[in-house]
């Protein structure tokens, strides 16, 4: 029995009709919800985040079932495009719950699908995990049924700061680009808070249109301001365009640092020697050494067991999402039930280790237990910088 399925918002209404909902005790399987970018524009980090569900689910499967009541019942992940468009998210979101009869969601990808999408799983009281949303706007809504396994962008820009500060003092002058989307536009309000408390001046600050291809305009200008640090907060495709026409105008500067795409292997694939020096920050790197009460038992076991699968080594972002499963899977069964408040209410409670890291959920239901790594890309390579550690070298000036 295939335990995992695909089906685009149509489909998820046409395989809904004459599917009975069940009774949580009576409950044969436990039905996830997972609407994904897997077309359009976010479609590689769609991609990323179900390579990690599926994995997950994979092992539940090997391990027998889920643990819930004393029983163990299969696990089934229900997958719906919404296109890379949040509208269709939060639509593909209420027809999980409604059609298919979820009992449980991961959110829309990134921090503006998941804050739009929170508002169904709310209403319907139905546990939503998002493994892709940073932004405290997601969380700051006193909703009790979302929880997030991103720390805060604070946690992101402040360890950077800090590094650059005291590596190199003489970088004083900060230049900001950032896609015209919640978490960019975060990430640069922390960043002009980092930058200011130490001392350092914002001479550039833009933003640019969800799906723009030309940045000539911006980085121009930006070049004339002559930074010492370009700061460019955006998704893997926006990011690779941005570094491309950096090089092509000969724009340089001490510190580049770009969040979210350098994490991922295809940032340096595409730009090859272009990628070099790049630093940025994540919430998650393979580096990390944690040992957890999860179905994978520790970062490298789970490593190991997503190259098994995948043939390549895993981010963050895949990461996270094999983790909302092992978060999902242990407050069930200390729930010891799939009815939504209960859940809920044993999600708020978590106290745990896990191969994510340890994890805890504040009182707005973002997780505040992880320390993200900082990491550059040298030699091809990503290599963790921060924190102390885990540390795999020392950061490089000059790109």
């Amino acid at each position: 029995m295939d335990r995992r399925e695909l089906l685009s918002g149509a489909a998820v209404l046409a395989a809904a009709l004459g599917v009975p909902r069940l009774a949580s005790a009576q409950a044969t399987e436990l039905r996830i919800g997972a609407p994904l970018p897997l077309t359009g524009p976010l479609a590689p980090e769609g991609a990323k985040q179900k390579r990690g569900y599926d994995l997950w689910a994979k092992e539940v499967e090997k391990a027998g079932g889920l643990e819930v009541g004393g029983r163990r019942i299969p696990v089934r992940i229900i997958y719906s495009d919404y296109q890379s468009a949040t509208p269709k998210g939060v639509q593909a979101t209420e027809l999980l719950i409604t059609q298919e009869k979820a009992q449980a969601v991961f959110s829309p990808f990134g921090s503006g699908a998941a804050k739009a999408g929170s508002t169904v799983a709310e209403r319907h009281k139905i546990p939503m995990i998002a493994p892709t949303a940073s932004s405290v706007e997601v969380y700051d809504q006193g909703y009790k049924y979302l929880f997030g396994t991103f720390t805060p962008n604070a946690t992101l820009t402040e360890p950077l700061a800090t590094l650059v500060a005291a590596k190199n003092p003489s970088v004083k002058k900060v230049a900001i680009l950032s896609r015209n989307d919640l978490l960019p536009l975060s990430l640069a309000a922390e960043m002009r808070k980092s930058a200011a408390s130490r001392g350092m001046s914002v001479v550039f600050d833009e933003k640019f249109a969800i799906g723009a291809l030309d940045f000539g305009s911006a980085l121009t200008q930006m070049q004339a301001a002559a930074p010492d640090w370009v700061f460019v907060g955006g998704y893997i495709n926006d990011l690779i365009q941005v570094r491309s026409q950096m090089r092509d105008l000969g724009l340089k500067a001490p510190v580049v640092t770009m969040i979210a795409g350098p994490a991922y292997d295809e940032f340096t694939q595409a730009l090859k020697g272009g990628a070099e020096n790049i630093s940025s920050a994540a919430w998650w790197h393979p580096a990390a050494r944690y040992e957890g009460e999860d179905l994978f038992g520790s970062t490298q076991k789970f490593v190991e067991t997503f190259k098994a699968a995948y043939g390549a080594v895993p981010d963050y972002a895949e990461a996270s999402a094999a983790a909302a499963g092992c978060i999902l899977q242990i407050a069930i069964k200390k729930a010891g039930t799939l009815e939504g408040p209960a859940i809920r209410d044993a999600l708020a409670s978590l106290n745990i280790k896990t191969f994510w890291g340890p994890v805890h959920f504040g009182p707005t239901g973002q997780i505040d237990s992880l320390t993200p790594p900082v990491f550059q890309i040298q030699d091809g390579k990503t290599v963790v910088l921060l924190p102390g550690e885990i540390a795999q070298g020392e950061i490089r000036f000059g790109v």
